[in-house]
């Protein structure tokens, strides 16, 4: 029996067959949206969410993880017998849940002093399966075997690399969220254009403006040949699966093999591109921190 478990947050947007085939434990965000609260992965799927969405009159808001829960989660660990708890967070720089991780580390520590169980903390500055993949393969080292220290050792390693492009194909949430004006989002509906983000180390910057959805497609998936690392796996993440054969399809065409994975976004990505949007995950040069 494994005497070590694996944690990441809802933001991860880990399928769920993978995360239960690994034994991931994934603690969900609360969501309010319309006045309304909800639990992400429980009280809906990534698709009724993105329907949700599409009949929202405004945004949507999460609430961090809170110290307690994750106080009770390393209880609950304590009493099982693990060695060791890894858990892997969303941006740090973009939520308070890191921080909340960690104050609940001390306090198990102060009110458990006897216990031997160690409790590793890593911030993968990211979002979506930029998040979720490398918790899969963090789990697979430690199932193979592999020391807790060279697993986390890799992991701020491969944070350090992975890169997130994005686009959204409608831009009422960009529109309502600020992140453009009303005025050039309304142009940029009519007009059909498209932006193009890249979201490195928690950071979202405009990389690109394109006309017209076949011009958007192409220009993502250059996009991601000139960036990433060659022969190095990459992933595709649709808000609808309507987009899944043509972005399939042309980075197959373009890389020269098919993504390692294909996956709805979640509510960390939707929530601020809206219910019509993709993402191009993938390894690119290693950024100093």
């Amino acid at each position: 029996m494994n005497r070590f478990v694996v944690m990441t947050d809802s933001t991860c947007d880990l399928p769920q067959e993978l995360a239960q085939q690994h034994h991931i434990d994934i603690l969900c965000f609360k969501i309010a949206l319309d006045g309304e609260g909800y639990t992400e992965r429980v009280d809906f799927t990534p698709e009724q969410f993105c329907e949700m969405l599409r009949k929202a009159t405004g945004l949507p808001t999460t609430a961090q993880i809170t110290q307690f829960e994750f106080f009770d989660r390393f209880e609950a660990y304590d009493r099982q017998g693990m060695e060791d708890v890894l858990y892997i967070s969303i941006n740090a720089a973009g939520s308070g849940t890191h921080a909340a991780a960690q104050a609940a580390a001390v306090q198990f520590a102060q009110e458990h002093p006897d216990s031997s169980m160690r409790i590793h903390i890593v911030d993968s500055h990211t979002y979506s399966m930029a998040q979720g993949g490398p918790v899969i393969a963090a789990a697979q080292k430690l199932e193979a075997g592999e020391s807790m220290e060279d697993v986390v050792a890799y992991l701020e390693d491969r944070y350090a690399r992975v890169e997130v492009l994005l686009t959204a194909y409608t831009l009422k949430v960009i529109r309502k969220s600020g992140r453009v004006s009303a005025a050039a989002a309304i142009a940029g509906d009519l007009l059909g254009i498209h932006p193009i983000f890249t979201l490195n180390d928690g950071v979202s910057q405009v990389v690109k403006k394109v006309r017209g959805d076949k011009a958007v497609l192409t220009s993502m998936v250059s996009l991601m040949k000139e960036r990433m690392v060659p022969g190095t796996a990459y992933s595709i993440g649709v808000s609808d699966m309507k987009y899944a054969d043509e972005y399939v399809h042309a980075c197959t065409e373009k890389i020269g093999y098919a993504p390692e994975h294909v996956f709805v976004l979640g509510c960390a990505v939707l929530s601020n591109t809206g219910p019509d949007a993709v993402g191009l995950i993938y390894e690119g040069a290693k950024r100093e921190r």
